[in-house]
């Protein structure tokens, strides 16, 4: 009788030992993992020019990998951008700020920002804080983000969403002095990312992760 009391009391405690592990798994399998798609995202910048007018530019080549969780403090972004990517519609220009002027593209070839901070800013926002290594440099940054929007099914059945981030940072701050006043040493970012939730193989590390089919 004593071993059948025993029994009896024990299967509450197992039913709530499997619940419990039922609910850290299903907490676990919340968390996933999204690819930057290239062909609908953009890294764009903005910059004072004698202090009277703005002059914008983009990269046109970028990657990176967002790991989404309810739990913001298991969330992560990862981004590469190709410096030499830059495009401001004038190739003059763009030669300058390829070369040793600014981003030094042939000495430093890429842009990361990698998060080490993601908290909730409200509905529908986040903080997220992480280094921004550019030019050589690294620098803690803060983006103000709007998203990740729910997922989008395409007639493929991928997967989609979208985030938009914005920061400021001064550009001296990354060793690129040179023509201030003359161009602004405040410069504004902007991200307008698509994430979709399939990419064909491992993510390459160091680098952005391979481009996804073009829809």
């Amino acid at each position: 009788m004593a071993r059948k009391r025993n029994v009896a009391a024990t299967l509450p405690l197992l039913a709530l030992f499997g619940l419990a592990n039922l609910t850290v798994s299903r907490a676990m399998a919340q968390t996933e993992t999204w690819y930057i798609d290239p062909n609908h995202s953009s890294a764009q910048f903005s910059v004072r020019h004698l202090g009277i007018s703005t002059v914008r530019g983009t990269f046109n080549k970028l990657g990176g990998v967002l790991v989404d969780s309810p739990d913001p403090s298991k969330a992560s972004v990862n981004v590469t951008i190709d410096a030499g990517s830059i495009d401001t519609r004038v190739e003059m220009r763009d030669k300058d700020l390829r070369s040793d002027h600014f981003f030094d593209v042939a000495k430093y070839p890429t842009l990361t920002f990698a998060s080490k901070r993601v908290e909730s800013a409200g509905a529908g926002k986040l903080k997220v804080t992480g280094d921004l290594t550019m030019h050589g440099v690294t620098k803690e940054v803060v983006l103000d983000v709007d998203g990740p929007t729910p997922p989008m099914k395409d007639p493929k059945g991928n997967q989609h969403r979208g985030v938009s981030a914005t920061a400021t940072v001064n550009r001296s701050d990354y060793g690129m002095t040179y023509d201030i006043p003359m161009v602004g040493d405040q410069v504004g970012i902007q991200l307008d990312v698509e994430l979709v939730d399939k990419a064909p193989g491992a993510p390459r590390p160091g680098g952005p992760p391979p481009t996804p089919p073009a829809n």
